[in-house]
């Protein structure tokens, strides 16, 4: 049987139909709209996803149930002696605490491993790639888990909304903020290091909120990742949610003539996210690669 399968969640921007592209398994997130449980890449796509918030759906989000998680564990180990899951990171949900529970048990120890390196996005995508490479260089699932995890800061992102009504509606701000906010047309620059998503700044403007993200960024590139990017070991990302696609293909071009000699990782932002984040948001990152 083949060695290592590498799993991860849609969270990362991966969706399962593009599986066979990447040699990797992914598992939908769940996203109840108007009462209705959906899976991301599978039954709704993200236009029609957004054309239903834009609507006013109601829309929360959810985590795998703990029978989809072994449903694909048992599927994957009739094939393949074990299994790597990547998972978003525990600290912004609740499915990386439910799968370790579960790959605890019988008949999953010692043949499932669940990696909490603390990333979502495109900082997940990578990660999940470099199981890939790692499996490939006959490195084993708990070799895998043991370098992802000990890899697990080496990652930055930071993200803006272009609306603060679905941070209102998801509580994350107050709708006293949410607008004053919109009437000196503020948008916030939010960042996620490891499982800490916090405050970072506040702009005028998605544009101006973009060049502060830019420069944050520059910044964690000189200090914290120096030594990484002097060893080539460094590749930038962006991401979005519903957005103009000039308007995307311009930050695109703004990124690389900021990072010239580094190569340019783009997934969009998923429903989990854009729940929260609402159209037109836009994230960028700095992420560790082997």
């Amino acid at each position: 049987m083949p060695g290592t399968a590498i799993m991860t969640d849609s969270n990362c921007g991966i969706m399962p139909s593009e599986e066979t592209n990447y040699g990797i398994h992914v598992l939908p997130m769940p996203i109840i709209i108007d009462g209705k449980t959906y899976f991301e890449g599978m039954d709704i796509t993200l236009e029609e996803f957004y054309q239903k918030q834009i609507s006013g759906s109601v829309i929360t989000t959810s985590q795998p149930s703990p029978g989809d998680v072994t449903a694909m564990w048992d599927h994957l180990l009739q094939t393949y002696d074990e299994i790597v899951f990547i998972p978003m990171s525990s600290g912004l949900s609740n499915t990386c605490q439910t799968a370790l529970l579960l790959a605890d048990d019988t008949p999953y120890r010692d043949h499932v491993f669940v990696v909490d390196n603390r990333r979502i996005s495109v900082t997940q995508a990578v990660s999940v790639l470099d199981a890939k490479k790692l499996a490939k260089e006959g490195k084993t699932g708990r070799e895998i888990k043991e370098i992802l995890e000990s890899e697990a800061m080496d990652a930055t992102i930071y993200i803006s909304v272009d609306t603060l009504e679905y941070l209102k509606k998801g509580g994350r701000i107050t709708a006293a903020a949410a607008a004053v906010g919109t009437v000196l047309k503020l948008k916030p620059v939010l960042t996620i290091q490891g499982d800490r998503l916090d405050s970072y700044a506040k702009a005028r403007g998605m544009k101006s909120a973009f060049h502060i993200m830019l420069e944050a960024i520059k910044t964690d590139i000189a200090h914290r990742f120096s030594h990484l990017k002097e060893k080539g070991q460094l590749k930038i990302g962006i991401a979005n949610t519903m957005m103009d696609d000039r308007k995307l293909e311009d930050f695109k071009l703004e990124m690389k003539k900021n990072f010239p000699d580094m190569e340019l990782v783009y997934f969009p932002l998923t429903m989990s996210i854009g729940t929260h984040v609402g159209p037109g948001g836009l994230g960028i990152g700095a992420v560790r690669y082997h």
